[in-house]
């Protein structure tokens, strides 16, 4: 490995924060809150290139995999798990890979993310393979999880990327496309859940929703393939009929969503 700045380990500018009165503390974080946005648009360029290779294996039948560990891990899981409701894709589409495992998501899992060989198995038990693309999240960019998962995905011929908010970190050097997005030091040093983990939730979204919007799971701006999950889902689903096909009835739009499932398939076959 060679040597780089771990930026994410950097000193906060902020001292004494115990002294801090509510409204300085909270007044502070949302100071460096608001600088995340202008550091993922500087990572832009790199976010395209990962996306149009995601979208291309995606579009010749491949999938998502997310892996992770600690935030980064859960991030990734959260991602993938909202896919399917949000675009109608189904479950296995997009995966998300925790260190750990499942009981990883709710609390910390000693060690887990010092495995080398674990993150591997873990793809291997949804039979990775070369059409599929694998994407390492960790902001300190040294995850032996993830890493070495991703090493091993490229000895298969499998497609990487990576996210992480120290440059010239180990895991981009193993990424065929790798995401670096510097948001700084941290309000609480080394906590990087905070800017850190903020900056990889905006990159996964653009991530996620692009690619969907490549698989054509959109049309016009709305969410025309969602499951219709819940009542607040089944009204949003039915006003769209309704501005769609210029119908006032909403009874009406309603029951034609109800039979054909999804917004789509209720326009298509209106």
């Amino acid at each position: 490995m060679s040597e780089f700045l771990k930026v994410t380990e950097s000193s906060s500018k902020y001292h004494h924060l115990e002294e801090m009165s509510i409204n300085e503390i909270l007044g502070h974080i949302n100071d460096e809150d608001k600088t995340v946005p202008a550091a993922v648009e500087k990572s832009i360029p790199q976010i395209r290139k990962l996306v149009e290779a995601i979208a291309d294996k995606m579009l010749a039948g491949g999938r998502l995999f997310y892996i992770g560990a600690g935030t980064s891990g859960r991030l990734g899981v959260v991602d993938a798990s909202e896919c399917p409701p949000s675009f109608g894709v189904p479950q296995g589409l997009v995966v998300g890979i925790i260190a750990g495992g499942a009981p990883a998501i709710l609390q910390a899992v000693e060690n887990a993310e010092d495995s080398k060989t674990q993150g591997w198995m873990d793809l291997q038990a949804h039979n990775v393979n070369e059409n599929d693309v694998v994407v390492g999240i960790a902001a300190s960019g040294t995850t032996p999880y993830v890493i070495e998962a991703l090493k091993t995905c490229r000895e298969h011929g499998i497609i990487t990327g990576s996210i992480t908010n120290n440059p010239g970190s180990p895991l981009s050097l193993v990424a065929d496309f790798p995401v670096e997005c510097e948001v700084g030091p941290e309000f609480v040093t080394g906590s990087t859940r905070m800017k850190s983990g903020t900056s990889q939730k905006l990159i996964l979204n653009m991530i996620s929703t692009t690619v969907m919007i490549q698989l054509g799971r959109v049309e016009d701006n709305k969410m025309v393939n969602m499951q219709l999950t819940n009542e607040k889902l089944v009204d949003r689903g039915t006003k769209m009929i309704m501005d769609k096909l210029k119908w006032s009835d909403y009874e009406k739009a309603k029951a034609l969503l109800l039979k054909n499932g999804s917004v789509k398939r209720a326009i298509d076959n209106a």
